[in-house]
């Protein structure tokens, strides 16, 4: 399973740090994602780190968002910095075993930034 933490409020501008933690899952070979969701709007990728360390990141967080992995801690992170109120959404991780094709999913944290 996936363990998703580190959500919560700050002020545009402020930085943020989430956490993803696996479980019963192998993770050192599993490409990683994070998502965000709004309410009436489709889950929409924010940034994918694959077991090669290639990233992808959307296109409104380049430059603000890293996504960032440590496979002895089976942890993937996400360090979010400038926010701004449009990155108000709930973020969910996501792991793939490519071997599989089987997607897992945390349970998503809340960010809200506002003044």
């Amino acid at each position: 399973q996936l363990q998703a933490s580190g959500g919560g409020l700050v002020q545009p501008g402020g930085s943020l740090r989430l956490s993803c933690s696996a479980s019963g899952i192998i993770f050192r070979f599993s490409d990683m994602g994070w998502y965000r969701q709004t309410p009436g709007k489709q889950r929409e990728l924010v940034a994918a780190l694959n077991s090669g360390g290639s990233t992808n990141y959307a296109d409104s967080v380049k430059g603000r968002f890293t996504i960032s992995r440590d496979n002895a801690k089976n942890t993937v992170y996400l360090q979010m910095n400038s926010l701004k109120p449009e990155d108000t959404a709930v973020y969910y991780c996501k792991l793939t075993q490519s071997w599989t094709g089987r997607d897992y999913w945390g349970q998503g944290t809340q960010v809200t930034v506002s003044s």
